[in-house]
């Protein structure tokens, strides 16, 4: 009998952590999802970088801190959506190799609540900025939207899906993109169902399809983060032109550091 009400606390007590756990992933999700940091370690000046500091404002009047990055060539002009932790200054390298390799104008822009941008981070608040910095980008350029190229890296994938299922581009290009929140809830936290409960969705997998560009996307083989076959779910609900290129050795972070990365982005970039 004390054997059984020792088994039994020891039950009840697993059972109440598992449900603060629960509890906390499910109220407090927005902490589970976004990752951001406000001190930007770095600017392109420290790559020998010229650039411009902009300030774009959000449809819903959020302030949003960005580069301006001119390029060699006129056009297309790449409109650059980061991945989820950090900010603008932890792709100051990432920002060099394009510029270099590519010759290309870059316009990025840190979300809301990350880096100097105002306000906090969620769902529709992303997708508003992404939308807004379009804007911005076509504003610095003088280029039409087909003359902007979006690339989404990770989170950046999720954002640059609905911004291009919604406005016309001259291509969109997606790194280590994943399906939905709900499926990477899954894929981290298997021992808790909460997938069902979470309110925001990033639902790439659905939405894909409404794309009207050439795409282009990339993933590492050895992505531990987003598995790449969760990349090859979305890129099998995409229409054509598409292109999927698995990026030998890369893991989540990184991609760029590969030469198959440059290789496979110029030769998408031509095609266009």
């Amino acid at each position: 009998m004390v054997r059984g009400a020792r088994w039994a606390r020891g039950l009840l007590l697993l059972l109440i952590v598992l449900g603060l756990l629960y509890a906390g992933l499910v109220l407090g999700e927005s902490r589970f999802i976004y990752f951001p940091a406000r001190t930007l370690t770095a600017t392109p000046a420290d790559a020998g970088l010229e650039f411009v500091d902009v300030e774009v404002r959000s449809h819903d009047g959020v302030r949003l801190h960005g580069w301006w990055v001119p390029g060699r060539i006129e056009s297309p002009t790449l409109l650059w959506f980061h991945g989820n932790a950090g900010n603008l200054g932890d792709r100051v390298g990432l920002l060099r190799l394009l510029h270099e390799e590519l010759g290309l104008g870059i316009f990025m822009v840190d979300y809301r609540g990350y880096g100097r941008s105002e306000g906090k981070p969620s769902e529709d608040g992303l997708y508003a900025d992404a939308r807004a910095a379009l804007d911005a980008a076509q504003e610095h350029t003088a280029a039409g939207s087909d003359g902007v190229v979006v690339y989404g890296q990770s989170l950046g994938a999720a954002v640059a899906v609905e911004l291009a299922s919604a406005r016309r581009l001259r291509g969109v290009v997606l790194e280590a993109a994943f399906t939905s929140i709900p499926d990477m809830a899954r894929q981290h936290y298997a021992f808790l169902p909460v997938g069902p409960l979470l309110r925001t969705s990033f639902d790439s997998e659905s939405r894909i399809a409404e794309i009207d560009a050439p795409l282009l996307m990339l993933h590492g083989e050895n992505d531990d983060i987003v598995p790449i076959e969760m990349g090859r779910q979305v890129f099998a609900a995409a229409e054509a032109p598409k292109e999927f290129r698995a990026i030998p050795g890369a893991g989540h972070n990184d991609v760029y550091l590969r030469t198959e990365f440059v290789t496979a982005l110029k030769s998408f970039l031509d095609t266009l």
